[in-house]
């Protein structure tokens, strides 16, 4: 249930939305309209009703479900819990649909604007958000159905990262080192994807990206460091200076990086650059980009046997190769890290406040509390609050209270929440917009920020595990099927 209505400024927003979008034939809904067909059809398209009956109900067919004609951009939120995930809608917070997956689950945006990739078992599999847009000219057009838990997977021993590149997605398997790829124009709920599978030297924890010309960047299978390969799969430059190699991230000039328990390594394309903290042990095992900023947020662990809670974050600036530590004077961890509409690095602490600080100089700019003081779950697995971006709102989970704020990061307030009969645990979003290099005839619209073509997964929490994949609790979780988080989680 709603606990508070959106405010002016909200509502605001939505109707900004509604005059910049172009007119239809006379089909198009009002903000009303909009808000309320999706959630009656939930009864009869979320494919499950949340007791455990969904085996008993006839299947949704992708094809069935009804599309409207939306005002502007509109914001999908999926989150996981125990025994399911959800996709909500991006301002109301209402549950559009609802659906029944059994074990540890864990979801990312799938790059294209539209999609996301749910971790299941021993897959990727499709979940269709509903909403998306279509180049038109000098404008888009935005449309939205009911949301889908597909029957679409990408198969394979211990799925981990999830990223997108240059109008191409990516998933990387663990279990064997495996990399799919595939045009990110093509995914639908009613196809299968067709991948270029590649691999790397052995399985292992790492991650992959691949460019539209075929050629690759990806993790050595020691995790000593990364290469980059052309498209006939020949080594064009190569580094061993980034051990325990982790959370890959892009710049606005396309260029790469990753996480070290030393530093970060950085890739331009042609050569790698390795930045150093001076530090023998300061693992960046996560690193959140901006699109129009050279700095990078990484989260900053000193202590490697991961007895002692990170406290501070660091900045990473590849223009000037400098690290600048910020102290945030509380415990955080890898799902804790963000960045906001300017550039500035967000970090949702344990003391319940998100802090906001200048990705530059470091300098506290401001907090907001937004929550009790919690404490971090000795399982990564576990729910702990997480922190998910879209323009100039934050969506933060609280576990304890199963309730999602939804925060605006320009006057730093709550301007909705919502309390749920689930326990919040992993959350994505995706913002309905088209994508430079997925989308047909992409030219922007005055709607769209500058989406850039690169997704990772939030590369965010996700370390799926170490080398050995054991489950070992990295704090960072790395997702690390053992200790490393994903960074994106992210994967």
């Amino acid at each position: 249930m709603n606990r508070n209505a959106l405010t002016l400024t909200s509502l605001a927003m939505a109707s900004a939305l509604v005059l910049s979008a172009c007119g239809d034939d006379g089909a198009t809904n009002s903000d009303d309209e909009e808000e309320l067909d999706p959630a009656a059809q939930t009864e009869d398209t979320d494919g499950g009703d949340g007791d455990g009956d969904s085996g008993e109900e006839e299947r949704i067919e992708p094809s069935d479900r009804e599309t409207h004609e939306a005002g502007g951009p509109t914001t999908r939120v999926a989150v996981t819990y125990d025994g399911g995930v959800a996709v909500l809608d991006g301002a109301t917070l209402e549950v559009l649909g609802e659906f029944d997956v059994e074990g540890f689950t864990r979801v990312n945006p799938a790059g294209d604007g539209r999609h996301f990739f749910l971790t299941e078992g021993e897959s990727f599999r499709l979940i269709d958000g509903g909403s998306w847009g279509s180049p038109h000219g000098d404008h888009d057009h935005y449309h939205t159905t009911d949301p889908l838990l597909t029957d679409i997977t990408v198969d394979g021993p211990e799925p981990g990262h999830v990223v997108s590149h240059d109008g191409i997605g990516t998933l990387f398997f663990d279990g064997n080192g495996e990399i799919h790829s595939y045009d990110l124009s093509t995914l639908d709920a009613e196809t299968e994807i067709d991948a270029e599978v590649s691999e790397t030297d052995d399985a292992h924890h790492g991650v992959a990206v691949v460019n539209a010309d075929g050629s690759r960047f990806e993790t050595l299978a020691d995790r000593s460091g990364a290469r980059f390969l052309d498209a006939d799969g020949e080594e064009v430059a190569s580094s061993e200076d980034c051990p325990e190699v982790h959370g890959e991230a892009a710049l606005p000039d396309h260029s790469l990086a990753v996480g070290c328990e030393d530093g970060v390594l950085l890739f331009d394309g042609e050569e790698f650059t390795k930045l150093e903290t001076g530090e023998e042990f300061s693992r960046i095992g996560n690193l959140f980009p901006h699109d129009e900023s050279p700095v990078l947020l990484g989260d900053y662990l000193l202590d490697e046997d991961r007895d002692e809670p990170m406290t501070s974050v660091a900045l990473v600036n590849s223009e000037t190769e400098e690290i600048v530590l910020a102290d945030i004077e509380s415990p955080y961890n890898f799902r804790s890290l963000a960045r906001g509409p300017e550039g500035e690095a967000l970090v949702m602490a344990e003391d319940g406040q998100l802090h906001v600080i200048d990705e530059e100089t470091g300098e506290h700019i401001d907090q907001l509390q937004v929550m009790d003081e919690w404490t971090e779950p000795e399982e990564w697995q576990q729910p702990r609050p997480a922190i998910r971006v879209v323009d100039d709102i934050a969506y933060i989970t609280e576990p304890d209270a199963q309730t999602i704020h939804m925060v605006d990061l320009t006057e730093l307030e709550i301007i909705n929440e919502a309390e749920f009969d689930f326990t919040p645990n992993e959350i994505a979003a995706v913002d309905g917009r088209p994508v430079e290099g997925v989308s047909d005839d992409f030219e922007g619209d005055d709607d769209e920020d500058d989406h850039g073509d690169h997704d990772h997964d939030d590369d965010d929490d996700h370390d799926h595990g170490d080398d050995d994949h054991d489950h070992d609790d990295d704090d960072d979780h790395d997702h690390d099927h053992a200790d490393d988080e994903d960074d994106e989680d992210d994967n």
